[in-house]
């Protein structure tokens, strides 16, 4: 399983919690890219619930990882 920033961002909208296959369903139905389709059947537990999308990537960067200097906007 290979995730990019680019792969993972077609998850962000998707109906969290949800499962292996209501992921599966949703990116089938978005018309993600194939290798987010592949990435999620590498999913191990088929009956595990998936709160966000770092409970697949944990490495997911949040806006806190970006440095925003907020006193400029």
């Amino acid at each position: 399983m290979y995730w990019t920033l680019e792969l993972a961002s077609k998850l962000e909208d998707a109906p969290w919690p949800a499962t292996k296959e209501e992921l599966i369903d949703y990116a089938i139905r978005s018309g993600a890219p194939l290798e987010v389709i592949e990435n999620l059947q590498e999913l191990e537990d088929d009956n595990e619930i998936y709160e966000s999308i770092e409970d697949i990537w944990p490495d997911y960067p949040t806006k806190e990882d970006f440095l925003f200097n907020e006193d400029e906007y």
